[in-house]
């Protein structure tokens, strides 16, 4: 039992912080709408210091809905302030 709390608290710090900031962010990423699976820090790396996060779901519907709401869909045009 103590062997399985050990692996269950190393799963959960190796999953910890991509889990508790949410696995789809909605980014504006040179201007448009993406939703991505990364951190904000990968994204940067991918696209550049442009980048902004406008909110971190944990399902990829609700990051859909999120940016149908709020900017209509992905590849909406959008800007970093």
């Amino acid at each position: 039992m103590r062997g399985v709390l050990l692996g269950l608290a190393g799963l959960i710090t190796l999953a910890g912080p991509a889990w508790a900031a949410g696995e789809y962010g909605v980014f504006c990423a040179d201007g448009r709408i993406e939703i991505e699976m990364r951190t904000l820090e990968q994204e940067k790396t991918a696209r550049g210091s442009n980048v902004c996060q406008f909110g971190a779901f944990d399902y990829l519907s609700d990051a859909q809905n999120f940016v149908a709401k709020n900017f209509g869909s992905q590849g909406a045009t959008c800007a970093c302030k």
